[in-house]
């Protein structure tokens, strides 16, 4: 049933198809919101496949590639022919590469990673705006690895990179969406139990999406701009 605290909204996920992406579906569904998933191989996606059967006309499962603005393209195309307008974006497909170090970043390694956690997000928002809702709310993931203030060492430094890109993102976003009162936000889900996460992370996906939602949710045009975490406290640029 859709929840008692706020009506059912249109919502998007990028990277939808395992993790917190998936856990967002699940959690979105849960409130009774009409879901659009993405991923980049949505015949490969079993668990989101079987959410479409489960929730039948509320749940559609598009291909994007977030590192290929062409497919961005495509997407805004399609979006029209399964849903009329999208309250909420959730920017949350990225990619982790482990085990880097200095004097051994692979400069092909640092693009794709910029490309997918940086400049997709932004280029993404960017093609999706005229069917953003005026009112509506972008949430880009983030990481606190993303925080300059927050660094003390040489770590996942293609990662870090492209969060603290992404971070200026979020606020450039903020900014140009601000007329539409269209609220962006940066949101560092924690250290989640999931393959980017590993085994040893702290929270389960669940209590990550749970806490990232109650956020979202509570965001208003005068939290645009921020950079907060699952439990919504505010965390140093």
């Amino acid at each position: 049933m859709p929840s008692a605290k706020r009506p059912p909204r249109r919502s998007l996920v990028t990277g939808a198809n395992r993790g917190l992406g998936l856990e967002f579906v699940r959690q979105l569904l849960a409130h009774g919101d009409h879901v659009v998933a993405t991923c980049r191989h949505p015949a490969r996606a079993n668990a989101l496949n079987r959410l479409v059967g489960e929730h039948p006309g509320r749940l559609h499962v598009l291909p994007l590639d977030l590192a290929d603005p062409k497919s961005h393209a495509e997407l805004a195309r399609e979006l029209p022919l399964v849903i009329d307008g999208i309250d909420l974006l959730i920017n949350n497909a990225g990619v982790l590469h482990s085990g880097e170090r200095f004097g051994d970043v692979p400069p092909a390694q640092l693009d794709e990673t910029l490309r997918t956690n940086a400049s997709g997000p932004f280029l993404l928002t960017q093609t999706l705006a005229p069917l953003l809702v005026d009112g509506g709310k972008v949430a880009n993931l983030s990481s606190v690895l993303g925080s300059i203030a927050s660094t003390d060492g040489f770590h996942t430094p293609s990662y870090a990179i492209s969060k603290a890109a992404q971070n200026m993102a979020t606020v450039l976003l903020a900014s140009a969406l601000r007329e539409r009162r269209i609220a962006v936000v940066a949101l560092h889900p924690g250290w989640v139990q999931t393959d980017m996460g590993g085994s040893g992370a702290q929270i389960s996906a669940e209590t990550s999406v749970r806490g990232l939602l109650k956020a979202i949710d509570g965001a208003s045009i005068d939290d645009s701009g921020r950079f907060i975490d699952w439990q919504g406290k505010a965390l140093p640029w």
